[in-house]
């Protein structure tokens, strides 16, 4: 079984899809309808940059997600479908557009506002984020709750063994991160990001996404969708839009997504977007199935060659 897994804001690269837009009609199809429905070139940044203007959260999200439907749609074209899909935050948007949950338009949409409200729900310079390096979740978890001292501060990414993401205001992720050092974290690194993602700070931007999301006309995926919240597949739209909502503010289960993906059969995983993030996530996780990305023409062709062996 093939799993397909979708990248997250961090990503993304000036140049990302341009040489895919260049050879692919496909893909420069997809980009173009990106644009139309932003209603703003958001390809000539994800071609040209500039790079200050492609972090900035409420173009990242629609530009990593652009990108990642194009390759995935060239993909397609190519005769590769995948029997499970997941995606890493952001991306499991990406997924549920590969999926046919959320049409691509409303998705380009839904993202670029996503971005807005996170920027929006914690002010500059109050949120913060660190990457505990070499400790146990749990112990990382009882880091955070032993120096909350009444801010918010949690485990945000659970990504891979010895590897979690830290977040909420930024005395108490300092303090976190200096008590996980003390508890034996091998290294805590300050993660250079515009608000202080997937911990409660975040409920405000959950509050005005959510009625969106839910108005918004979905489809059952063709196949089941991975979610970050719980790590379950979600097998209706109902339930897939139910899980984009809550991750606004709940952790990113990721290591338990790709355990989960494992357990129902997936023995091959492509990452599918621009950089390879969670290529080496999977790889960190786990040393049982065959890992792939596609973010180029040689990536492309490499994947194409392992796909059919």
């Amino acid at each position: 079984m093939i799993g397909f897994v979708f990248p997250g804001q961090g990503s993304q690269q000036v140049g990302m899809g341009k040489i895919f837009s260049e050879t692919y009609d496909i893909c420069r199809e997809t980009f173009e309808q990106a644009d139309e429905a932003l209603g703003e070139p958001i390809s000539r940044l994800c071609f040209d940059g500039p790079e200050e203007g492609l972090r900035l959260t409420e173009n990242t999200q629609p530009a990593v997600l652009a990108m990642s439907v194009a390759v995935h749609r060239l993909l397609k074209s190519r005769g590769f479908s995948p029997d499970l899909v997941a995606g890493h935050s952001l991306g499991e948007y990406s997924a549920n557009v590969a999926v046919g949950t959320l049409s691509y338009a409303d998705a380009l949409r839904t993202v670029r506002r996503r971005g807005i409200y996170m920027q929006e729900a914690v002010p500059v310079g109050k949120g913060a984020m660190v990457a505990v390096l070499g400790l146990d979740a749990e112990i990382v978890r009882q880091a955070c709750e032993e120096v909350a001292d009444g801010e918010v501060v949690s485990a945000a990414n659970l990504n891979a063994p010895g590897q979690v993401a830290v977040s909420g205001e930024k005395g108490a992720v300092t303090r976190a991160g200096v008590r996980s050092k003390e508890l034996g974290a091998r290294k805590v690194v300050t993660l250079q990001v515009s608000a202080p993602f997937h911990c409660e700070l975040m409920q405000p931007a959950e509050d005005r996404l959510a009625p969106e999301l839910r108005a918004l006309v979905v489809s059952d995926p063709v196949v089941p969708v991975v979610a970050n919240v719980d790590a379950q597949p979600k097998k209706s739209g109902v339930e897939a839009v139910e899980a984009l909502i809550r991750q606004v503010t709940a952790p990113v289960q990721w290591e338990s997504v790709v355990h989960r993906m494992i357990a129902d059969g997936v023995t091959t995983f492509v990452e599918v977007g621009p950089g390879k993030v969670l290529r080496q996530l999977i790889r960190q996780i786990t040393k049982s199935v065959r890992v792939t990305h596609v973010n180029d023409l040689e990536s492309l062709e490499e994947t194409e060659s392992i796909l059919t062996s």
